[in-house]
């Protein structure tokens, strides 16, 4: 059987290190491309990131040591390049969106400590089957792409890029506490949008 394992392609005649990028569009195109989607939304964006990354890999491919998987190294340098973009194009966040506590549905499910007020639908699925799931993950980019987009850049920042609330901040070019609200918004929003459109869904498809 044929090792289709991600690597860096191996050219014997040169310098140890395939140049034609075609090899690492086919292997990792379209892990970068999703990787990308989650966390900037637009396509054309994360589409011109993904090339942006394969260019400059391609340029430091002589440094590339193998010490990671390929994949990694390129994920290395496309995160890079999604801060880089975040930096350069700083979202306006609306008053609106750093007042806690003003929208009904904060009211109805929340105190005014952050807590449930009741529990939410019981989930099922296990974080292991929820992570192998083609269709939660749609479910959960449709819900995060309904985020407004500086919270859903503070989410996927922090909850799954996991980097510091300081760098975020720095990043964001927002206060702590605007941070804390931001995120705040971004988690009960992605909940209780999971909670609606798939475990209710999944609670009742077993009934």
């Amino acid at each position: 059987m044929q090792d289709s394992s991600p690597r860096l392609a191996v050219n014997s005649s040169t310098d140890g290190v395939s140049h034609d990028p075609s090899e690492w569009v086919d292997l990792h195109g379209d892990a970068l491309y999703r990787f990308a989607i989650l966390r900037v939304k637009d396509p054309h964006i994360a589409e011109d990131l993904v090339q942006e990354t394969f260019l400059s890999a391609l340029q430091a491919a002589s440094r590339f040591k193998g010490k990671s998987s390929l994949r990694t190294w390129l994920v290395g340098i496309l995160r890079h390049k999604i801060l880089d973009h975040f930096r350069k194009n700083i979202v306006e966040v609306p008053a609106s969106d750093l007042t806690p506590w003003e929208e009904e549905d904060d009211r109805e499910f929340f105190d005014q400590t952050g807590h449930w007020k009741r529990p939410m639908l019981e989930w099922r699925d296990t974080p292991e089957e929820l992570v192998e799931s083609k269709e939660f993950w749609k479910t959960f980019q449709t819900c995060l792409s309904g985020l407004p987009e500086s919270h859903r850049r503070a989410f996927t920042l922090r909850e799954i890029d996991g980097i510091t609330s300081e760098e975020i901040c720095e990043i964001l070019s927002v206060t702590p506490s605007n941070f804390w609200v931001m995120l705040h918004r971004a988690r009960s929003r992605l909940r209780k949008c999971l909670d609606a459109n798939w475990f209710r869904v999944a609670t009742e498809e077993v009934r």
